[in-house]
């Protein structure tokens, strides 16, 4: 008998990296403000977005950091105007990262550790490289168009540096995380229950 997709032990997963991209990019963050009233931030959210893609699959990854990281835009008074995007573009970085990983690379097949780690490497580098290039184009648009802010050009510049420097950090700090975490779920026979091809 076929297993549900959306098993008790993935929901509660997809739960936790809720929470945890919550509170990461809530309560780490190191927020820079911008013209305008508008701001930007250095913080490890997406890092949770690209675990969850790893862990589980792109649409449970996706969906678990886009979800917390849209509840961190709503209860921010500054960013709440910009949670629909977010919601969209963390989404986009668990897609693609799981689709590289799993689709691609089918780590969640391998026992080979220098090949699930090269391709946990390019899957994270795929779904960020996506957030550094439409994370700063979309909001650009999403600023100048829907919000009718003049000062969209001058914040573009420091959103294209601060995605960039989240992207390279959540890029290492998830593939480091997912690296010393695999082993342990396998071993606790919870792997099973949330990488995509078994669920």
């Amino acid at each position: 008998m076929k297993q549900s997709y959306l098993n008790l032990q993935r929901v509660t997963a997809i739960a936790m990296l809720a929470a945890m991209s919550y509170v990461v990019f809530t309560f780490l963050q190191i927020k820079i403000s911008l013209p305008g009233g508008d701001a930007t931030s250095i913080h490890l959210g997406n890092a949770v977005c690209v675990l969850g893609a790893l862990l589980m699959g792109g649409l449970a990854g996706g969906l678990g950091g886009a979800i917390g990281m849209t509840i961190g835009d709503l209860f921010d008074p500054v960013y709440v105007i910009y949670a629909p995007k977010t919601f969209l573009l963390k989404l986009g970085i668990g897609l693609i990262t799981g689709f590289v990983a799993h689709k691609l690379g089918r780590i969640s097949e391998s026992n080979d550790p220098r090949h699930i780690l090269r391709w946990s490497a390019l899957a994270a580098a795929a779904g960020l490289l996506f957030n550094v290039i439409f994370d700063p184009l979309v909001g650009y648009f999403y600023k100048l168009v829907i919000l009718g802010k003049p000062a969209a050009e001058v914040t573009l510049a420091w959103n294209v540096a601060s995605t960039s420097i989240n992207a390279v950090i959540s890029a290492v700090a998830a593939v480091a995380i997912y690296a010393a975490l695999r082993p342990a779920l396998r071993r606790a026979g919870l792997a099973q229950k949330l990488e995509p091809h078994r669920a």
